[in-house]
């Protein structure tokens, strides 16, 4: 199956990092000359094939204005209290230039070691089925815990670690960010949302170091990859 809809994209930004700490957001830290933000977006809006981003802020961001993103295709919505909510406030500012069938991607503002060729086999990957997701193989030994303590040794067998982009048709993926909403169920991911449809979200292998910044050793870390990379 061809990909023969336009392609879209959701950047949800509204979160406030809490986990990671400090008074920046994680994802408008500097990150090798450039923000977080703007490293997550490059491999996206590089794309001629992306008809148009959208990027998800919080009401009360004060460092979006000093974003420098020269696209005329990128604009600026936003967010709610959840990742949901602001992934279907992204899918609501395209309801007047996409259709329901076009497809869209959903990327991390806080991933910005995304690689061209890892968005390639996604974008042809995705578009065979009903979508899908970068995903990287659980390596690490993992144990469920009791009050601190191990309480087994979980089988990693078949065990994947969800990586974005997510990519999935506008119209299903909408309807299936309401149903969670409405069940009370709390999409931490897209595909989350698109199992309980139904739907079986192809896993597309990514690499493991397409990582999010979640803690402040994260953006040196970053720093490594990105500069490893080629790109910066």
């Amino acid at each position: 199956m061809s990909r023969a809809r336009p392609l879209w994209a959701v950047i949800p930004a509204a979160g406030a990092g809490e986990r990671f700490g400090g008074d920046v957001p994680k994802q408008y830290l500097p990150l090798l000359g450039r923000t977080v933000l703007e490293w997550a977006i490059r491999p996206i809006q590089t794309r001629a094939d992306v008809a148009g981003i959208v990027v998800v802020i919080a009401a009360a961001d004060e460092y979006w204005p000093g974003i420098c993103l020269s696209s005329g295709r990128i604009q600026a919505v936003h967010g709610g209290p959840q990742r949901a909510d602001s992934v279907l406030a992204g899918l609501d500012a395209l309801s007047g230039k996409a259709d329901a069938r076009d497809w869209v991607l959903v990327h991390d503002a806080a991933r910005p070691c995304l690689t061209d060729e890892d968005l390639d086999r996604l974008v042809e990957t995705a578009a065979e089925t009903c979508g899908g997701l970068l995903a990287a193989p659980v390596q690490d030994t993992l144990k469920a815990a009791d009050n601190g303590s191990v309480a087994r040794t979980v089988e990693r067998e078949g065990l994947w670690r969800a990586l974005t982009p997510q990519m999935f048709r506008i119209g299903e993926l909408a309807s299936a960010l309401h149903r969670a909403k409405t069940s009370g169920f709390l999409a931490t991911d897209e595909a989350a949302a698109m199992e309980r449809m139904g739907h079986r979200p192809r896993i597309v292998p990514g690499r493991a170091d397409n990582i999010k910044i979640t803690r402040p050793e994260d953006l040196a870390l970053a720093e490594f990859i990105i500069s490893q990379s080629g790109v910066a």
